[in-house]
């Protein structure tokens, strides 16, 4: 296997469409051009495709980024969308499932499809690519897979190094999404749990809002450390009831992509977190902001999945009660300090493990 993702590092030029013309769909526009693929980038609103074509750069994001004229640029979704190898979905989380309705006329079994957008539908609390799977079965499931990791699309752009993830059902899949965006920039590791990457790229928005809240309040370093250090074992107990593999937590899409989110002047939902800790209403926050915050509406959904599934997420839960219900960044902090003492003892049990309280490791695992 290594050597055939080795082997695969400068494939031949394929017919890639981006859909979705934010900061995200495009830098990696710029990447894919980059490598000799022919790219189109679809714009949902055509006086934005009209301008980009004209001008080179793009009005709202990434104004300062010139994308060579080899990136053909159009608000036509059937001539962004036929006879096309790959298709890579930027859209928001949200708009995922309208988009995929109006492509399927033109999706077929060979195609590859790439999902970069990270959320949790909140109807349905599916993943982008259970939903894309859900809408396009001509495409066979294992060809619809995700490039997810620690990647601001302004230093992409930029020509920063940057290290990701590509993810898919099957491993030749997701070594094909590997060799599609490898460049002496742009380092691409493939991790075959699907699940779990998916999951970790999409919660740790959650989390990013909670760093951001603090940052807003006024805490310090030590409480940012504390979230997100407890904020990772929150997700990674919701994506191993999912079937995760407990190891992807500790890599790119995980504790990786936690820390730029969290950290980063670059995060859209650490400033969305840090605004409301400052004492606005989301309301406010999200009025006058241009782009879409996917912590938002993500945290919604998870939760209600990890109510559904019996998880206990209390950060989450925080986040959760900070944007929908009300309550002040402060005292939801007081009401997680001062829950009742627990072991950290966040790593899953196995057969061989002693655990601190004295339980057999196949023993229920008290409340934590």
């Amino acid at each position: 296997m290594k050597a055939h993702a080795s082997q695969a590092r400068r494939p031949a030029g394929r017919r890639v469409t981006v859909f979705g013309a934010g900061s995200w769909g495009t830098a990696l526009a710029l990447l894919l051009a980059s490598n000799g693929h022919a790219v189109t980038l679809w714009a949902r609103r055509s006086e934005v495709a009209e301008h980009i074509r004209r001008t080179r750069h793009n009005p709202t994001y990434l104004p300062e980024i010139e994308l060579p004229h080899s990136v053909h640029v159009t608000a036509d979704l059937q001539e962004a969308a036929a006879d096309r190898d790959v298709w890579v979905v930027a859209t928001p989380a949200q708009a995922v499932r309208s988009l995929a309705e109006q492509l399927r006329p033109w999706a077929h079994p060979d195609l590859i499809i790439v999902s970069v957008a990270k959320g949790l539908e909140i109807a349905t609390l599916k993943t982008t690519t259970q939903v894309l799977a859900e809408v396009l079965p001509e495409v066979p499931r294992e060809r619809i897979g995700v490039l997810y990791g620690p990647s601001h699309a302004e230093e992409v752009a930029a020509g920063m190094p940057t290290t990701v993830v590509a993810s898919a059902p099957s491993c030749a899949v997701a070594e094909q999404i590997q060799a599609l965006f490898m460049a002496p920039t742009f380092r691409v590791y493939v991790n075959p749990d699907l699940i779990g990457v998916e999951i970790a790229g999409s919660v740790k928005n959650v989390l990013a809002l909670a760093a951001g809240m603090s940052d807003g309040v006024g805490f310090g370093d030590n409480a940012k450390a504390a979230l997100i250090t407890r904020g990772l074992a929150e997700i990674q107990r919701l994506g191993v009831r999912l079937g995760a593999d407990p190891a992807t937590f500790a890599g790119l899409a995980g504790i990786g992509d936690l820390v730029v989110t969290c950290m980063s002047r670059h995060s859209r939902n650490r400033y969305v977190g840090e605004q409301i800790g400052r004492g606005r209403t989301l309301e406010e926050v999200q009025r006058e902001m241009q782009m879409v915050a996917e912590g938002v509406p993500t945290t919604a959904a998870v939760y209600r999945l990890a109510r559904e599934l019996g998880v206990e997420m209390p950060i989450t839960e925080a986040v959760y009660q900070i944007l929908f219900e009300g309550k002040k960044p402060r005292e939801a902090v007081r009401e997680l300090m001062t829950r009742e003492a627990k072991y950290e003892d966040w790593l899953p049990h196995t057969p061989e493990t002693t655990r601190p309280d004295g339980l057999a490791a196949s023993e229920p695992t008290p409340s934590r």
